[in-house]
């Protein structure tokens, strides 16, 4: 991401302008909702913009946001979020995907992580 001002920001990965949207079901955008590629600017946690790689963060799969167990205890599926990997410095972090995230790009996501390396595919788990 670049060129982040309080009305949006330029995409560092595909170069489209993203206006600032206080309706897009998440406090902080991290990612870009036509591509989802991300920049590496949070370090423990989302928001907290601590990061010093500021590396680009390639989406590479999607997951659900682990929610705890019911009553019955079975585990409770959570919504679900992308999972982005910084090209520079081989951070991992799941982002929450946002409400104006484009569903076909979310799709093509999916589809490249079913072919992801084996190694990559062991990280996650």
């Amino acid at each position: 991401m670049t060129s982040k001002d309080k009305k949006g920001f330029q995409c560092l990965a595909c170069g489209q302008w993203i206006e600032a949207d206080k309706f897009i079901g998440t406090h902080f955008r991290n990612h870009c909702p036509f591509c989802l590629w991300s920049q590496h600017v949070d370090e423990q946690k989302s928001g907290d913009r601590r990061s010093l790689c500021h590396g680009m963060m390639e989406p590479i799969g999607l997951t659900f946001k682990n929610e705890g167990f019911d009553k019955y205890g079975q585990r409770k599926q959570g919504e679900l979020m992308v999972i982005h990997l910084c090209q520079d410095c081989g951070h991992l972090s799941i982002n929450r995907l946002a409400a104006d995230d484009k569903p076909e790009t979310v799709l093509k996501i999916f589809e490249a992580s079913l072919k992801l390396p084996s190694k990559i595919k062991n990280i996650l788990k």
